[in-house]
Formats: structure tokens, sequence, C-alpha cells
């Protein structure tokens, strides 16, 4: 019988049912058993014991049941015939010595069986929903695991991408001074150049010298950021120390800096090193980009939670295109720059939890902004920062 059943209901995580009914032959079994078992009882049980044939036929019903769940709608009619078959004797027996209980069985049998085979259906299509839920999941599975792997390639690319256009840029940026370097040594290994020009050789090598040591330091700290050491810092104090260093390059170029600064004694967490760093570079490109008799505006005010601070120019400012791109490395616009300077700042603003963000100053000029929290915990992961 087993051979010949569908399996439908094989809830094999069930933890109630014992491992030997685990298997579609111990379920065809033990169905055979109770068929088996209610038809002999039926048959050796009296006529006239009415209420025990009662018991008997309402208990036809749980072989029907279990075939249905375990086999379908198809092993519950194959159960239903094979017990009509095996309780045909007693039925015919009982019809002329009591008609009542032999219909009685006939109705049950049908009645039961119906309900077996209905259960068999509905079993068959929970299964089938079933099967298409764990389809579906491992094909989800499937598909994440692919998406996680070929995220993965695009990280590895992107990686070996960003190093591949740092590596050139660097090379790039190293070739000119070399060639300055190596043109000024052939010079003076020739030993017949004036004395004004061995002078002038010199001044090259020194200068060079200085841009090669210059754009390597910077090339570390963008490489090897050091993590910021946080400590509660007065935000007026800090601003003011460093406007009074840009001063001096300030008053040399014919430039005022106006310091406009929010009024309070908030304190913010930070590097203090690393944020003078950051505002000096911002004050510094802002002085070179605004010309003689112009005006630096430096501001700070609180604004959700978060300290801000604008540097505000009044040069030509900086044209969409080329804006998107200031803060990736080696990308300036200055004959001398290195392009380091403004990706340096964009980390240590990101190390901080901020951000640095740039936008036109109206008709003329630029505006950098510096965002740091005022609150560590909900804007710096755990272990990304140093305190003391």
């Amino acid at each position: 019988m087993s051979g010949s059943l569908t399996p439908a209901w094989d809830n094999n995580e069930m933890a109630l049912v014992p491992r030997w009914l685990r298997s579609e032959r111990a379920k065809a079994v033990l169905i055979v058993i109770l068929v088996v078992t209610l038809a002999v009882y039926t048959w050796i049980v009296p006529p006239h014991a009415v209420v025990l044939h009662n018991i008997l036929h309402h208990l036809n019903i749980l072989p029907f049941m279990l075939a249905g769940m375990f086999f379908g709608w198809r092993g519950a009619l194959k159960t239903v015939l094979f017990t009509a078959v095996l309780m045909a004797p007693s039925i015919y027996r009982h019809w002329f010595r009591a008609p009542l209980d032999s219909q009685d069985q006939v109705v049950e049998l049908g009645t039961f069986g119906a309900a077996g085979i209905i259960a068999g259906f509905l079993s068959e299509r929970e299964r089938m929903q079933r099967l298409r839920v764990e389809t579906t999941k491992l094909e989800l599975e499937r598909v994440y695991t692919e998406l996680r792997q070929s995220l993965d390639q695009i990280k590895r690319t992107e990686r070996l991408t960003a190093a591949g256009q740092l590596s050139a840029s660097l090379a790039h940026e190293i070739r000119n001074p070399l060639a300055s370097i190596s043109g000024a040594t052939g010079i003076l290994a020739r030993g017949q150049a004036s004395q004004e020009a061995r002078s002038e050789c010199l001044e090259i090598l020194t200068k060079e010298s200085q841009r090669l040591n210059k754009l390597l330091t910077n090339f570390l700290n963008f490489a090897r950021p050091r993590l910021p050491r946080l400590q509660n810092a007065d935000p007026r104090e800090m601003i003011h120390a460093v406007g009074t260093l840009a001063q001096h390059a300030a008053r040399r170029k014919g430039v005022v800096v106006e310091m406009q600064l929010a009024d309070g004694s908030r304190e913010v967490p930070c590097d203090q090193e690393q944020i003078k760093q950051l505002l000096l570079n911002l004050i510094l490109n802002a002085l070179d980009a605004t010309e003689s008799h112009g005006k630096v505006i430096v501001r700070s005010f609180f604004l959700s939670e978060h300290l801000c601070i604008e540097v505000c120019d009044e040069g030509r400012g900086i044209p969409a295109s080329e804006r998107e791109r200031i803060f990736e490395p080696f990308f300036t616009t200055k004959e001398t720059g290195t392009g380091l300077g403004l990706a340096i700042a964009s980390n240590i603003a990101s190390q901080h939890g901020g951000a640095l963000t740039c936008r036109p100053n109206g008709a003329k000029g630029t505006i950098f902004r510096t965002e740091l929290p005022l609150a560590v915990e909900s804007s710096i992961v755990s272990g990304r920062v140093e305190t003391r």
C-alpha cells in the first residue's frame, strides 16, 4: 500500500512524532493496522452490542484522517476503499439482523471517508504551499549569497581601482619635483654653471625636496589618519587660535578675516589639534581664493545638536563639475597644490562623526561648512576614537 501512495504531509520537524513513524512505510503500516483492527473487532462484536458498534464506527475516522494527512486525498481515497472492502462482510451480515447499525456504518464510512479526502486535499495544498515557500527561501538565499559575493567583488575592485588611481596620482605628483631635481643636479654635475646658476639650482633642490616631503607627509596623513583623541573643547577659543595663526597670511595678502562666533559656553568633544588643522586648511584656502582687499568670514553656530563652522571666501567660486571632486585625493586646481588638503580635512570631519561640505557663496565665492556632533555616543562608532 505504501508504494502506491503519494506523501503529502511529512512534517519531520514535529517533536511529538516518534522517530519510527517518520518514514512512509511506517505510516502506511500504521494505517493498515488500524483499518484491519477495526474491521476484525466489527466482525467479532455481536450485532446486539449497539453502543460498542457505534464506537467502532466512529473510530474509522482515525485511519481516514491519518491517511489524508500523511498521503493526501489519493491516500485517503484508497484507505476508504480498502476499509469498505474489509467492512463489506460485516455490513452484509448485519444488514438483516441489525439494519439500522449497518445503515449507520455505511453512512459513517461515507461521511468520514469524505472528511479524510477533504483533509488530504487540504494537506496537499498546504504541503505545496510549504514547498513553494521553501523553494522561494532557497532561491532567495542563493540570490542573497550571489549578491553578497558580487558586492564583495565590487568592493575589492573598488579598493584596487582606488589604490591604482591613488598610486598613479602620487606618481604623477612626484614626477614633476623629481624632474626639477634631476635637471638641477645635472647642471651642478657638469661643473660649468655660474655662481648665480648654482645658487638657483640649490634653491630648486631645496624647494622641490620640501615639496616632496610635504607631498609624502600629506599622503601618509591621508592614507593612515590618526584616530582622534577626544576631549571637550571651547569652540570659540579653538577658532580664535586658528584665526590668529592665519592673520599673518591675511595681512600679507591684504585680506580681512572676520570672526562671527556663536555665543554661549557649550563645548564640543573633539581632537583640538585635528580640528585646528582642518580649519586652518580651510582658512588658508579661502585666503588664496580671495583677492586683495577682500574678506574671509569665519562663523560658527549651533544647529540640531551640531556645531557648524563655516569659512566663506569671496573668490571666483568652484564650478559645479569640480565641486563634486574637490574632496578626492590629488584633485587640485592650484599649480603648487598637492590635492590632499581637503581630502584630509574631510577624513578628519568623518572620523569625528561629522561632515565637511561645500556650496556656493551667493554669486561670488565658496562656503565650506564643518559639522561636528555635540554628543559622541550618537555619532561615532565605538572603537573608532580614542578618548582621554
